[in-house]
C-alpha cells in the first residue's frame, strides 16, 4: 500500500517505508500534482506554484526535469502515474492501491456530512483528523504553499468544528470541555467555538461556567464590536437557563446477552492477501459498528480470508462470534430471507423460540437490543445484496460485521460506510505457497516446472488452486506435470467433480443462473469479443445495443464480480471466468454470436479508419463499406484524440484482425493492417506492425483477382515492416516482389511508393549510394504527377541521403524545397521530417546553434502527432548538437527523453546506444 501525504511533511511511504522523492522543489512539483490528483494541472499553473512569479528563463525545461525524475522516484509504486494530458500534468492513482491523505481527508468528511448516524460520523471525522502530521506542506517555501497551507488549516479547523458538534448531539460534551476551552480561547470571538464550549460545559455538568462564558463574551461583543451575540447563541443561553432535556444527547438502552461461539473452523491452507488483512486489521471498532464488505468472484476465497482474520483475531470478540451462510450463491438458487438468519441469531443469543417476535421487524429489533454495546463480531458470508444484509446489522456498537458477497452491495458502501474491500486473484508467489503448504515441499520442488504451469492455468484463482491440489493428494503417484496436462487439455473439466461446491464450473454458473437473460447475453459475448478488455462503445457495439443499455448491463455485472472495470473505464474478465463463459456461450444460437463479432469487428475498423484519416490526411484512401447495421463508429475530434484512442484499443485491434481471419472476412482482415500502419509506424511498434502484415499477406491472397493492387502493396509494407526489425533479406525481397508486380500490371504508382520504400530499406542496410537511386526514381515519378506532399517527400529522402553521402549543398537544397512544400500542403509530419534532415545537415555542416533549433522545431511537431518513433530519434540528434556546443545538462535532458521512448518501442540496440553516450555524461550511479 502506497500513501501520499501533504497534511505535514510532503511525502511518499510505501508498505511502511518513506520513499525518496527528492529536495524540497522536487517535493513542492510532488505537491502541486497532489493537491489536484486526478486533474490536469497546465504547465503555468504548475511554474506558478513552484517559482511563484518570477520563474527561471528555462522553467518549462526545468519543470520536465522535475517531472522525469519524479516517474523515476515513483517507478515501483503501484497504481499511480504522473502523466502528460493536454498542455500539463496529471497525477493519476488507484484509489484501491493509493491513498492520498488529503484526498482521504475531504473524503471521509464528506461522508461524515452525509452520515445520518451521529457515532459513525464520528469514526469518520476522528480518522479524517488523525491524518494530519503538523502543518500541511511542512518543509515547503513560497506564496503558492503558503496560501494553500493557509486554506488547509482552515479545512481542518472545520473539521475540528463538525466532530465538536456531532459529539455534543451524542452527550460526549464531559469529554470535550478541556479541548473547548482552549479552542474558545484561542478564538475569543468565534460564536460557533463559544456555543460548543458553552454546551459541553452543560452536559458536564457546569452550568454556572457555561453561562458566566456566554456573559463573558456578550461583553466583549458589545465593548469590541458593538454588537450583541447572534440568534443561534441567544437561542442555546436560554435553552441552558431552562435547563432544556434536549441538551443532555442521545442515550442507549441496555439489554441482556447470551455469548455465541459461531465460527465454522479457519482454512487449513491460506496464504497472501496481507494488503486485505491490514486494511482488516486497522479499525479498531471503538463505539461504532464497522462494516467490511470483502466482495469477489466465485472461488476467490472471500469466505476463508473472513474466517482466517476471524480466528487470528479471536481476542477482538470477548462477547462471541455470529455467523451465517446467506446462501445467496448456491445450489439451491434461493438466497436465505434475512428474518430467518435473525431467528438463528437470537437463538444463538439465548431466546427462547417462543419469545421470538413473529413479524421480521421486531425480530430485528431485538437482536439489535441484544448485541448494543457488546464486543461481538458478525460474519455474513455469501450475501446477495444490501437488502439482505440491512435487517442483520446491530444498531450501535461496537461490533464489527464482516460480509462477503459476489455483488459489491452499493448501499453498504453509500448508507452505511462500509470500507470495500475488493478480493482479487492471488499473485504468483502466493499460488505456489499455498500449493507447496498443500502438498508438501518435496513433492513440488521435484517439478518446479509443472507448479509453475499450474499455477499459471489456474490464474491465482484459490479454489482452481485447492481443487487441483486435492486431486493431487488422492493421486500421490501421478506426476504433477501429468495433472498439467490435464487442465491444459481439459480445461475447466480438469476441475470438476462430484462436490458441486468443490467444482469451479459449478461455482460460477451459480453466478450466471442468477443473470436476468439480457445480462447474460451480453456477459456470454463478452467472451468472445476481440481483446483482453473492451471500452462502452465497443462493447455496445457487440451487444448490439444503446450505450445507455449496455453501460447498466455492465455495471450490474461488475456488482456481481463478473466483469471487473479498471480506473480508465474499461472492462475485463479473469481468465478463468472468461474460459467459463466463453463454453456456456455455445448455447447461445451460432448466427447471434457471429452476428455480434461482426459488429464489435466493424466498429473497431471502422473507428480505426477514422482515426487513421487524422493521423494522415494524405495516405491513399482506403474506401470502406457501410458498417454492420446497429452500429455506431466512435466519434474522434482531433489528432491527439485518434492517437489515444489507437494507444487504448492498440491490442484490441489486433485482436479484431485475427478474428476477421478466422471468419475468413479477408478483406476486414487486410484492411485492419492498411489503418493501422502509420500509428503503428509512429510509435515504433515494429514487432506488431510485422505481425499486422504477416495475417494481410494470408488475406491478400484471397483478394488479388478482385484487386492487384492489394498483392502489390501488401508485399511493399511487408517488406518495409521486415526491414524494421533488421530481417533486412526478407524484407528487401519482398520490396522487391512488390516491385515486380507492380511492373508486371504497369502500375506506376506504386512503382513509386515502392522505390520510396527501397530507399529506406537501403538506408537501413548503410547502402545510402543504392538508396539515392531509389530516391531519384521515387522523386521522377512524383515530381510529374500533381501530388505535391508526395514530391515532398521523395524530395526529402533524396536530401537526406545525400546529407549521408556528404553533399551537404544538394541535400540542403532538396530538403528546404521539401519544408517548403510540406507548410505549403500543411503537411505537419513532413514538416517535422524536412526539420529533422535540415537539423542534421546543419550539425554536420558545424552549425550547431541552428540544428538545434531545427530539432526543437521537429520534436515539438512530433509530439503534437504523437510520434514517438521520429521523436526519439530526432531527441537523440538534438542531444549530439547540445553537446557540440558545451551543453552537456541539455544533452542529458534530451537524451534521458529519448532513452524513455525508446525504452517504451523496444528499442534495445537504441537504448544500448544512448546509455553509452549518457555515461560520457554523467557517472552510472546518477542513470535512471
Amino acid at each position: 500500500m502506497a500513501e501520499f501525504h501533504v497534511l505535514g511533511d510532503v511525502e511518499v511511504v510505501l508498505d511502511g517505508a518513506p520513499i525518496d522523492v527528492g529536495a524540497a522543489r522536487q517535493r513542492c512539483v510532488l505537491a502541486a500534482l497532489l493537491i489536484d490528483a486526478g486533474s490536469v494541472v497546465p504547465d503555468d499553473r504548475l511554474i506558478g506554484r513552484i517559482w511563484g512569479d518570477q520563474p527561471p528563463l528555462r522553467a518549462r525545461t526545468s519543470l520536465h526535469s522535475y517531472i522525469s525524475r519524479l516517474r523515476r522516484a515513483l517507478a515501483d509504486v503501484a497504481g499511480v502515474a504522473v502523466v502528460r494530458r493536454s498542455g500539463g500534468y496529471c497525477l493519476t492513482h488507484d484509489p484501491e492501491r493509493v491513498v492520498v491523505d488529503l484526498h482521504r481527508f475531504r473524503g471521509l468528511r464528506a461522508r461524515a456530512r452525509a452520515d445520518a448516524d451521529d457515532a459513525t460520523a464520528v469514526r469518520s471525522l476522528a480518522e479524517a483528523l488523525g491524518l494530519w502530521r503538523g502543518l500541511a506542506l511542512s518543509g515547503l517555501e513560497g506564496e503558492w504553499a503558503e496560501t494553500e497551507r493557509e486554506r488547509l488549516e482552515q479545512e481542518r479547523l472545520a473539521a475540528l468544528h463538525e466532530l465538536a458538534d456531532v459529539r455534543l448531539r451524542l452527550g460526549q460534551g464531559g469529554d470535550l470541555v478541556g479541548e473547548l476551552v482552549a479552542r474558545a480561547g484561542a478564538h475569543p470571538l468565534d460564536e460557533r467555538v463559544a456555543g460548543q464550549c458553552m454546551l459541553a460545559l452543560h452536559q458536564a455538568g457546569c452550568t454556572a461556567d457555561a453561562l458566566e462564558h456566554y456573559r463573558r463574551l456578550r461583553e466583549r461583543l458589545v465593548e469590541e464590536l458593538g454588537i450583541e451575540p447572534g440568534s443561534a447563541l441567544q437561542d442555546l443561553h436560554r435553552q441552558i437557563l431552562n435547563a432544556d432535556p434536549a441538551l443532555a444527547g442521545k442515550t442507549e438502552s441496555p439489554g441482556t446477552f447470551v455469548t455465541p461461539r459461531q465460527l465454522p473452523a479457519a482454512p487449513a491452507s491460506f496464504v497472501g492477501r496481507q494488503d486485505v488483512l491490514d486494511r482488516l486489521d486497522v479499525v479498531d471498532a471503538g463505539d461504532t459498528v464497522v462494516i467490511s464488505a470483502i466482495a469477489g468472484a466465485g472461488g476467490i476465497g472471500k469466505t476463508g480470508l473472513a474466517l482466517h482474520w476471524a480466528h487470528r483475531r479471536l481476542d477482538r470478540f470477548p462477547d462471541g462470534q455470529l455467523f451465517v451462510d446467506l446462501r445467496g450463491f448456491s445450489p439451491e438458487g434461493k438466497p436465505m430471507d434475512p428474518a430467518v438468519a435473525l431467528r438463528g441469531f437470537l437463538g444463538s443469543l439465548g431466546v427462547e423460540p417462543g419469545r421470538v417476535p413473529v413479524d421480521p421487524h421486531a425480530r430485528a429489533a431485538l437482536f439489535r437490543s441484544l448485541v448494543a454495546g457488546k464486543r461481538m463480531l458478525l460474519v455474513l458470508d455469501n450475501a446477495v445484496d444490501a437488502a439482505q444484509v440491512l435487517p442483520l446489522l446491530p444498531g450501535g456498537g461496537p461490533c464489527t460485521v464482516l460480509v462477503t458477497s459476489r455483488n459489491r452491495l452499493p448501499g453498504l458502501l453509500s448508507g452505511h460506510a462500509a470500507r470495500h474491500l475488493p478480493l482479487d486473484v492471488l499473485d504468483g508467489a502466493e499460488a505456489r505457497a499455498l500449493l507447496t503448504g498443500s502438498l508438501g515441499a518435496a513433492r513440488t520442488a521435484s517439478e518446479p516446472a509443472a507448479v509453475e504451469e499450474l499455477v499459471r492455468l489456474c490464474g491465482g484463482f484459490p479454489l482452481a488452486l485447492n481443487i487441483l491440489a486435492g486431486h493431487a493428494l488422492t493421486r500421490p503417484r501421478l506426476p504433477l506435470a501429468a495433472l498439467a496436462a490435464e487442465l491444459r487439455d481439459f480445461g475447466l473439466a480438469a476441475l470438476d467433480g462430484d462436490d458441486p461446491a468443490a467444482s469451479l464450473t459449478d461455482v460460477l454458473a451459480w453466478s450466471h443462473r442468477a443473470l436476468a437473460p439480457g445480462r447474460l447475453t451480453v456477459w456470454l459475448l463478452l467472451a468472445s469479443a476481440p481483446g483482453r478488455e473492451i471500452g462502452l462503445p465497443a462493447a455496445a457495439a457487440l451487444a448490439g445495443l444503446s450505450a445507455d443499455e449496455t453501460r447498466a448491463i455492465l455495471r450490474g455485472l461488475e456488482q456481481t464480480s463478473l466483469v471487473e472495470q479498471n480506473t480508465a473505464g474499461r472492462y475485463s474478465m479473469h481468465d478463468l471466468i472468461r474460459r467459463h463463459a466463453a463454453d456456456a456461450a455455445r448455447a447461445l444460437p451460432e448466427d447471434e454470436r457471429t452476428a455480434a463479432l461482426r459488429r464489435v469487428v466493424d466498429f473497431y475498423l471502422h473507428t480505426a479508419h477514422a482515426a487513421d484519416r487524422l493521423l494522415d490526411p494524405y495516405a491513399p484512401l482506403m474506401p470502406l463499406g457501410s458498417p454492420a447495421a446497429g452500429v455506431s463508429p466512435e466519434h474522434l475530434a482531433d489528432v491527439s484524440s485518434a492517437s489515444a484512442w489507437m494507444t487504448t484499443e492498440h491490442e484490441q485491434l489486433l485482436a479484431a484482425q485475427r478474428t476477421a481471419a478466422r471468419h475468413g472476412w479477408h478483406e476486414t482482415a487486410w484492411q485492419f493492417a492498411w489503418v493501422l500502419a502509420t500509428f503503428q509506424l509512429r510509435q515504433g511498434l515494429r514487432h506488431e506492425s510485422l505481425t499486422t502484415w504477416l495475417t494481410a499477406l494470408e488475406a491478400a491472397g484471397h483478394l488479388a483477382t478482385a484487386d492487384p493492387a492489394i498483392p502489390i502493396r501488401t508485399h511493399r509494407l511487408l517488406g518495409y515492416a521486415y526491414c524494421q526489425v533488421e530481417h533486412h533479406e526478407e524484407g528487401i525481397g519482398h520490396l522487391n516482389r512488390a516491385l515486380e508486380l507492380a511492373e508486371h500490371h504497369g502500375d506506376a504508382t506504386e512503382q513509386a511508393h515502392t522505390h520510396r520504400l527501397l530507399t529506406r530499406a537501403w538506408g537501413y542496410r548503410g547502402d545510402f549510394r543504392r538508396a539515392l537511386q531509389h530516391a531519384e526514381r521515387t522523386l521522377a515519378h512524383f515530381r510529374g504527377v500533381d501530388e505535391p506532399s508526395k514530391e515532398a517527400e521523395a524530395l526529402n529522402a533524396a536530401g537526406w541521403c545525400n546529407a549521408v553521402l556528404g553533399e551537404f549543398a544538394v541535400a540542403r537544397s532538396r530538403c528546404e524545397a521539401a519544408l517548403k512544400l510540406f507548410r505549403d500542403q500543411e503537411n505537419i509530419d513532413g514538416e517535422a521530417a524536412a526539420l529533422d534532415s535540415l537539423g542534421y545537415i546543419d550539425h554536420h555542416s558545424g552549425q550547431y546553434d541552428r540544428a538545434i533549433r531545427k530539432y526543437r522545431q521537429a520534436v515539438a511537431l512530433q509530439h503534437r502527432l504523437g510520434n514517438t518513433n521520429g521523436a526519439a530519434d530526432t531527441l537523440d540528434n538534438l542531444g549530439h548538437s547540445h553537446v557540440a556546443l558545451g551543453g552537456i545538462d541539455e544533452a542529458r535532458t534530451a537524451w534521458q527523453e529519448s532513452l524513455e521512448l525508446y525504452r517504451a518501442q523496444g528499442r534495445a540496440d537504441a537504448v544500448e546506444r544512448v546509455l553509452r553516450q549518457l555515461d560520457t555524461l554523467i557517472p552510472a550511479h546518477q542513470r535512471s
